[in-house]
């Protein structure tokens, strides 16, 4: 028995998983496309919201809420990190499958904040509507105007003012903003400015209809605007919540924030591998089919070759990524912080390798909209951005590795 192994309810949910995406999602995939390029690309689709309902009754909804989160069990599987990994590879390899089983992100994190932050009161709000897949959230913490892979540069304020909070900034990525049932974003911003480095920032609930708050833009990813979801760039000028809408407390925002990005790097990750799968099995579709030269496209090395990097290298992060999940679940996100660091990096660049290699078998047809293989793309050189940069990522990982061997480290000035 190896450390991978998972239950035998996980099992059955990944066959139903995957026999749901062979019947629903892939031969709706230029449904989807059409819906969204036909008339208003920023409503929702009729064709998810006809799917949900399924994926419900098919007892394929919540499935990323661990135990901790799941609510006594009302909601959600209850499944590990382990668990729950390879699931959402599977429903990673069509970028709109996630929401179809309410497991696409910010929501994810979000629910997961407010189940283990949020008040009674709060999850009431806000939690039961989005467990619900009634209403969906935002995550605003990245800032155009300052290094954001440092949080601690960030510049937006939460003001206590009587039985309020004032809230003032400017906001960016700030991704499901577009989403017109998007209604509830979790906000951070520094409530004092003089507290020591990482007590300075909070978390708070602000409703998006709240007077002071707009959507100034929809930010493109590589030309691509991921409508009805979508990427905003919002402003808050003195915005006003009540108290109650405080997270856990004043200076625990970076508290908060490992608790929610350590399960979010590993469903990226794992989103990632699955879209890297995917690819690797069109480059081998396309490859079978297509002649140059007198031959199929398999009949040459040098694609055999790409075939096989391809595989080897989308195996080694799937452990990687499974190793970094089982440690969560048995020593903790604190703990595992280093393995969690080193997915995030090697996850999304074994994908663009993967789908590069798939474009360059498609040739002019990989760049096109015939294929997913763009967006795929798109999405997976975000994600060398999304949640932290490389640079921070393998800084992480050095200072585990030089602690772990009792070395001792030096700071710059």
């Amino acid at each position: 028995m190896t450390v991978f192994d998972v239950s035998p309810r996980s099992t059955d949910l990944r066959e139903r998983l995957s026999a749901f995406m062979a019947e629903h999602i892939y031969p709706n995939e230029a449904e989807i496309a059409r819906q969204i390029n036909t008339g208003d690309r920023w409503q929702h689709l009729p064709l998810i919201d006809e799917l949900k309902p399924r994926a419900q009754e098919a007892g394929l909804w919540n499935l990323f809420l661990p135990p901790a989160s799941s609510r006594d069990g009302k909601y959600g599987a209850g499944l590990s990190n382990l668990e729950y990994a390879g699931l959402c590879e599977i429903m990673g390899r069509v970028w709109w499958a996630p929401e179809v089983f309410n497991c696409s992100a910010p929501d994810t994190g979000n629910m997961e904040v407010l189940s283990r932050y949020g008040t009674p009161e709060q999850q009431e709000q806000w939690l039961i509507p989005l467990l619900n897949g009634e209403i969906r959230s935002a995550f605003s913490m990245t800032e155009p105007d300052v290094a954001s892979s440092d949080a601690t540069n960030i510049q937006s304020s939460i003001t206590r003012d009587g039985e309020d909070y004032v809230i003032n900034g400017e906001k960016w990525w700030t991704s499901g903003a577009g989403d017109p049932r998007c209604v509830i974003s979790i906000f951070m911003g520094k409530t004092e400015p003089q507290a020591e480095r990482h007590l300075q920032q909070s978390m708070i609930l602000v409703p998006l209809d709240a007077p002071g708050v707009t959507k100034e833009r929809m930010l493109t990813v590589f030309g691509y605007d991921d409508a009805p979801h979508g990427h905003a760039q919002m402003g808050f000028k003195d915005v006003r919540v009540p108290a109650t809408n405080m997270l856990l407390g004043e200076g625990r925002g970076f508290e908060i924030a490992q608790g929610r990005l350590g399960p979010g790097r590993i469903h990226h990750c794992m989103r990632l591998i699955g879209q890297a799968e995917r690819a690797l099995e069109l480059m081998v579709q396309r490859a079978s089919q297509r002649v140059a030269f007198g031959k199929t496209l398999l009949g040459h090395q040098h694609v055999r070759e790409a075939i096989a990097e391809s595989r080897m290298e989308i195996d080694q992060a799937r452990l990687l990524t499974m190793n970094a999940a089982h440690m969560m679940d048995t020593v903790g996100n604190k703990a595992a912080r280093g393995q969690i660091a080193a997915i995030k990096v090697v996850a999304p660049n074994v994908a663009l390798r993967v789908i590069d290699r798939a474009i360059q078998v498609y040739g002019g047809a990989g760049v096109s909209q015939d294929t997913p293989l763009a967006m795929m793309y798109a999405q997976a050189r975000t994600l060398r951005l999304a949640d932290g940069p490389d640079i921070v990522h393998a800084e992480t990982v050095a200072k585990v590795e030089i602690g772990r061997q009792g070395v001792g480290g030096s700071r710059s000035a």
